[in-house]
């Protein structure tokens, strides 16, 4: 079993950047491959990027790719995202997720178990 607790959002301008961090509990964080999922108000929550467990693998959104990079640090157990050239269409609250079967970066929110409270991002126009 893992506790996530994501940390790092806030207000930023167009154009700017963040970077959240998502820090996992439990010696076998390494086991999981991990995701962060955005909900913006009235929408459905939507997938982001994802990494797989040793880190070797990532996946992205369309509309996040070029300007967010996932990573993790497995001795520190954390993952981060890394977003630049933020946009107001970015504004939503953004969960870390992680998925204890082992396969390719999952896209679906159904295959994660274990979910972070969340943590506010808003972009300026």
């Amino acid at each position: 079993q893992v506790q996530l607790v994501e940390s790092g959002g806030g207000l930023v301008q167009a154009g700017g950047s963040l970077r959240l961090s998502c820090a996992g509990t439990g010696r076998t964080f390494s086991n999981y491959g991990m995701g962060w999922f955005r909900q913006a108000p009235g929408k459905e929550r939507e997938f982001v990027a994802a990494i797989s467990a040793n880190g070797g693998n990532t996946r992205y959104a369309d509309s996040v790719k070029g300007r967010f990079t996932i990573s993790r640090d497995n001795s520190e157990n954390t993952v981060y995202l890394q977003m630049n050239s933020l946009k107001p269409e970015d504004t939503a609250i953004y969960y870390c997720a992680a998925d204890s079967v082992i396969r390719r970066p999952s896209v679906a929110s159904y295959e994660y178990n274990y979910w972070g409270q969340g943590t506010q991002v808003t972009v300026n126009s």
